[in-house]
């Protein structure tokens, strides 16, 4: 014992030496390292870690992975666990794919960014390399992938490979908006384990394009959830398709094209044709379109082979998860547009009803009521759950949702909310957790659901925080 004792201090110091000296050596190439000049990261606020990165597309990427090399450590093992766990697919597996069929379709300009960002975070002592960065970008398109690689090869795909029901947002204007003008909002509904990590706010200045502001999961070129604003005034969300299965090998990654539409598009007919062209089916997604310009706002329902985008300067649009179309819901869905009690329907019905009972009314303030809205369309009451536009996932319904058994717990993990006037300035405002300002305990939940116990690692709590305005160069 007292051996032990006399040699505690002396450990203590030599790891608390260890730590001064990264500290250190982290301060020194931030200083003399001259594609970091430009970029920097701001403490937490309200739950959000606020990152500016500026130049060409490796240096944008070697600041990304440098600066948020923590982040981008612990999120990649997030995603690997969970992407091989729900797919029944080893890491080599992704690792193949994303080299030698998502790389050949990749542009040079984000090749190089992703070569940065690999350097930066291994710079900062991260193990990964560029596949591992490559498959960890495509992680929202790889179950489609899946679905489509099982079917060929006469696999039982597990249910998680069905494309999930992420999201509840709208977009609104002219009558139906306080001003007249653009009011748009968006809630990201996820696995906790992931979820609790998107929560960074990128602030982007591209040698090449626009400037943009967006939400986003650390690692990730695009933002993932598509929620951004870019200097030519174009506003940018979406919600995914639900049971949408489609996939075409031989096209451009959707987490490409997002970003390209994020970064060039300077009108909506733009961003329809960026997100058209070469489209690979991956992550199928109703997306809500905005021009701050004109405040004409759009829908574009992509599916792989259906494509429908409708517009308008007087009115409002909103996403669930729902097709859009019978069309599409027929041809490229197993979605059940007559099922009232499914989460995409009852929230459907309630976007209408909001919309409706707030003609004339809707600003940034109530945007932000809605997303914490937890009326239950289905069940006519007020009661958190998969059916509410703040989504809570409850375990005794486990396999309500085809999606909800391999991630455990679900649901909203955080909200943005912008209109025309924020937008001009490249500002929107966020909040992490749930809006309506319920918190999770990990530790509580893992005694309960020992099942998932596979994700104890990296579960933790997620507490909610009051909403913040970000702003690009703040």
């Amino acid at each position: 014992m007292r051996r032990v004792l006399t040699k505690t201090p002396a450990v203590l110091l030599a790891l608390l030496l260890l730590v001064v000296a990264a500290s250190l050596a982290y301060r020194l190439r931030a200083q003399t390292d001259s594609r970091l000049r430009n970029a920097y990261r701001r403490p937490e606020i309200s739950g959000w870690t606020f990152v500016h990165l500026e130049g060409t597309p490796a240096e944008i990427g070697f600041q990304h992975g440098y600066l948020l090399a923590p982040e981008i450590r612990e999120g990649f093992e997030v995603t690997k666990i969970e992407l091989t766990h729900d797919n029944n697919k080893n890491w080599g597996f992704f690792r193949q794919a994303a080299r030698s069929m998502l790389w050949p379709r990749i542009e040079q300009e984000y090749r190089q960014e992703l070569q940065g960002l690999t350097e930066g975070a291994n710079a900062r002592g991260v193990n990964i390399d560029l596949w591992d960065v490559v498959a960890l970008n495509a992680a929202l398109e790889w179950g489609y992938y899946v679905y489509e690689y099982d079917k060929e090869h006469h696999i039982q795909s597990p249910p998680s490979v069905t494309a999930p029901g992420h999201c509840s947002a709208f977009v609104a204007t002219g009558s139906y908006t306080r001003d007249g003008r653009v009011v748009i909002g968006h809630n990201t509904w996820t696995g906790y384990l992931d979820g609790e990590r998107w929560t960074i706010i990128f602030d982007v200045t591209p040698a090449k394009g626009y400037r943009f502001i967006m939400d986003g999961y650390p690692g990730f070129i695009q933002s993932g959830d598509d929620f951004g604003i870019n200097s030519a005034g174009i506003v940018i969300t979406e919600t995914t398709i639900m049971d949408f299965h489609g996939w075409n090998a031989s096209g451009i990654p959707e987490f490409v094209r997002a970003r390209k539409s994020m970064q060039y598009a300077a009108s909506i007919d733009d961003f329809a044709r960026i997100m058209s062209e070469d489209n690979n089916g991956g992550y199928a997604n109703n997306w809500l379109v905005a021009d701050r310009k004109t405040n004409e706002i759009a829908d574009l329902e992509l599916g792989l082979k259906d494509v429908r985008l409708e517009r308008t300067k007087d009115g409002y649009f909103v996403g669930a998860n729902f097709p859009v179309t019978e069309k599409l819901a027929r041809e490229e869905t197993d979605f059940d547009l007559r099922d009232p009690s499914s989460s995409a329907n009852a929230r459907h019905v309630r976007w209408e009803q909001l919309m409706a009972e707030n003609k004339g009314r809707i600003d940034v303030a109530a945007a932000q009521r809605f997303l914490a809205d937890h009326y239950d369309a289905y069940e006519k009451k007020s009661a958190p759950s998969e059916r509410t536009l703040c989504g809570h996932i409850d375990q005794s319904e486990r396999g309500s949702l085809p999606w909800e058994p391999p991630y455990g717990v679900a649901g909203t993990v955080q909200n943005k909310v912008t209109d025309s006037s924020m937008a001009e300035t490249l500002a929107f405002a966020a909040s992490a957790g749930h809006a309506c300002g319920a918190p999770f305990h990990a530790a509580e939940h893992l005694r309960k659901h020992p099942e998932f116990n596979w994700q104890k690692d990296y579960l933790r709590d997620m507490n909610p925080h009051p909403w913040a305005t970000f702003r690009a160069g703040m």
